[in-house]
């Protein structure tokens, strides 16, 4: 019994194991504390390396960094030589424009265009025909005042010219509008003479590349036909049965065009801004007569000290004379560069202020609107506008005895608008509106006669999804910009663009504007216009959630992208929206041949405007780090940055690349914000 009871642990026992187990613990711990302060100080060592570095890779950037920024310098005078170019090309089209004499006026001149307007006035009994024809001399002066605005930088835009074009854009649009008026009102009076055989109503289509006029009068007065569709169309009516039994006719005038939304504000730089570059302007141009002046004195005294010598010493004047015309001439080339070299000075801050100006939110948003009043930040028209208005039907011409007399009235036709508060379009007033899609037929319901549009959210391909930007030619780029709904890819070659393709849904979709090129305004007007706008306003960041950037940070990152872009692709990066305002986030890879898109072996850069780095993650990394690519540099600029992996053969291209081409594809960027709207 006694074999089988367990063995009783002593008090002296228990205490020993105790003892044992304590010293197990502080054995322990004391193992872990000294591999805790191991890996602490190896930890904290390799953090002292990696700062080591870091101090010594920013300073060797810092070192180097003028005469980086130097080189971009240079390389940057594409932009303000393109806006020369730009300017010459403007000047030249005025003096050809002169020289024709063909009688139209010249659109910035507010004299010529008073006269024009003013002879037209004058100008009576113009058939329908005949404005339609005028009507495209009209629209070109306003479209060009249009671009007037557009293109010149905001400062050389003086608020008493900008007043100035917009009044005049506004005297045509009325004036126009007026003329299509009364030349409705003459067709009208020939109603009777036009009347269909079938109907005994007069039916009429008059149809132009800009306009289309739908005209139907009311001869016979059926109540019982009320409803009418022009032949081999798909546009109609149906009216009231009271209208169905009165003179009156009714007038569909659709305009391709819209001169019934009020004009967009032009985009200026805030006082501050436009005072301090006013001022640089003028002290370069002070600066630039100073030192002509001073050069041309010192020329002056040179010569007479020449003169008096000859006199004096009587040295041969043929040798005199020719080293005087060498001083001279170097004199003047040298004062020749000198100016040119300011001139560009001045040109490259226009331009730097014109383009900061781009991707400039607005602070404000637009002023709030009553119910059913659309806003125009937020949409925009589609296809022109319908003006639908019902006139009474003017005295008809009636054969007596071989004679067409015509009953004479005192009063003239009436016309029914809309009600405009402040110009805005209305929602409310339409009803029943239905669409069927296969046929592409809208049909609606009008409590009253007017104006009628369609609208479009201007921000439904915003954000983008993706996009990218690659060489395919010698100065020739594609840019692809990818939304919800569409893929829009658009060639860019010199100062021109042009639409490639679009695809909606992955179908590829044919549109009109294909195949055209366009300088870029105008290509980016055209494209609104088609009810593809991937093209920012100051105020889109109100109504769509961007990523925005710094503006400064946006522009140079634009700048040295466009400098580039003959020699490498870029494309967007799921990092940018991690990383925060101060920098951008995208890909970069050499492509000079088809062979770079089958294999792409793209670099994430990350840029804050004064400094480009390599990251070390990939785009299919799973977390964010600005974590410095090994064996890699900081540099000031992107163009130094790619220098490090590219070839000779991609930056000889660079170098190379055309001035106006470079400024086409950073308009484009500038344009479609890219870097914030993605």
């Amino acid at each position: 019994m006694s074999g089988s009871k367990k063995k009783k642990v002593t008090k002296a026992e228990r205490l020993k194991l105790l003892q044992e187990e304590e010293e197990r613990r502080l054995k322990e711990e004391e193992e872990a504390r000294l591999k805790y302060e191991k890996e602490e100080m190896e930890r904290l060592e390799i953090q002292r390396i990696e700062k080591e570095k870091w101090h010594r890779l920013e300073a060797k950037d810092l070192e180097r960094r003028n005469e980086e920024l130097e080189e971009l310098y240079l390389l940057e005078r594409c932009f303000p030589e393109a806006e020369k170019l730009k300017q010459e090309t403007k000047l030249l089209s005025q003096w050809k424009h002169y020289i024709q004499c063909d009688g139209s006026p010249d659109p910035s001149v507010a004299q010529e265009m008073n006269t024009f307007i003013s002879l037209w006035k004058e100008k009576t009994n113009e058939t329908f025909e005949e404005v339609i024809e005028k009507s495209k001399v009209v629209l070109n002066l306003i479209e060009k005042l249009k671009f007037i605005l557009l293109e010149t930088p905001p400062c050389d835009l003086q608020d008493k010219n900008i007043i100035q074009y917009q009044e005049s854009i506004l005297q045509l649009q009325e004036l126009l509008h007026l003329k299509f008026g009364v030349a409705t009102e003459i067709l009208l009076k020939q109603a009777s003479t036009l009347a269909d055989l079938d109907s005994g109503n007069m039916e009429k289509v008059i149809k132009d590349e800009n306009v289309t006029l739908y005209v139907w009068a009311n001869l016979k007065k059926n109540p019982r036909h009320r409803s009418v569709r022009f032949s081999e169309t798909q546009i109609g009516f149906e009216i009231p049965r009271i209208l169905a039994t009165s003179d009156i006719a009714v007038r569909l005038l659709h305009t391709h065009y819209d001169h019934v939304s009020a004009l967009h504000p032009v985009s200026t730089p805030s006082k501050e801004y436009t005072s301090a570059v006013t001022e640089l302007v003028k002290d370069d141009v002070k600066n630039v007569e100073k030192a002509i002046s001073k050069e041309v004195e010192e020329e002056s005294k040179q010569q007479e000290r020449g003169s008096h010598l000859i006199q004096e010493e009587e040295i041969k004047v043929e040798e005199e004379q020719g080293d005087i015309e060498v001083k001279m001439s170097s004199a003047e080339e040298e004062s020749e560069a000198i100016k040119c070299e300011r001139e560009m000075k001045v040109l490259s801050e226009t331009v730097s202020a014109a383009q900061l100006l781009l991707v400039e939110n607005s602070s404000e948003k637009p002023d709030f609107f009553e119910d059913n009043v659309v806003d125009l930040c937020q949409f925009t028209t589609l296809g022109g506008v319908y003006h639908l208005d019902i006139l009474e039907l003017p005295p008809q011409c009636k054969p007596v005895k071989g004679w067409m007399i015509v009953e004479g009235k005192n009063e003239t036709s009436v016309t029914f608008f809309i009600n405009y508060k402040g110009k805005h379009w209305r929602t409310d007033g339409i009803s029943n509106v239905s669409y069927k899609p296969k046929e592409r037929l809208v049909t609606f319901s009008l409590d009253t006669f007017g104006p009628v549009t369609l609208i479009q959210d201007a921000h439904i391909n915003m954000p983008y999804q993706s996009w990218e930007l690659r060489p395919l030619d010698v100065n020739k780029v594609l840019l692809t910009v990818t939304t919800v709904f569409t893929e829009i890819q658009i060639q860019i070659k010199e100062n021109l663009c042009m639409l490639s393709s679009i695809k909606l849904k992955d179908k590829k979709h044919i549109s009109i504007l294909e195949g055209t090129w366009m300088t870029p305004i105008p290509f980016i007007i055209a494209l609104k216009e088609a009810g593809l706008n991937i093209f920012p306003t100051r105020h889109s960041h109100f109504y769509v959630i961007i990523n925005n950037k710094v503006p400064l940070v946006e522009v140079k990152a634009y700048r040295q992208m466009a400098l580039l872009s003959s020699a490498f692709a870029f494309g967007w990066s799921k990092w940018n929206l991690l990383c925060n305002s101060t920098k951008v986030v995208f890909k970069v890879r050499e492509h000079l041949t088809e062979a770079c898109t089958e294999n792409p072996n793209w670099a994430l850069l990350m840029f804050s405007g004064d400094r480009a780095q390599r990251l070390k993650i990939k785009e299919e990394s799973e977390a964010f780090s600005e974590a410095l690519k090994e064996e890699t540099e900081f540099h000031s600029t992107l163009y130094h940055m790619v220098k490090d992996f590219a070839s000779e053969e991609a930056m000889e291209k660079v170098r190379s690349s055309n001035c106006q081409f470079v400024n086409s594809v950073c308009h484009m960027l500038l344009s479609t914000r890219l870097l914030s709207y993605s």
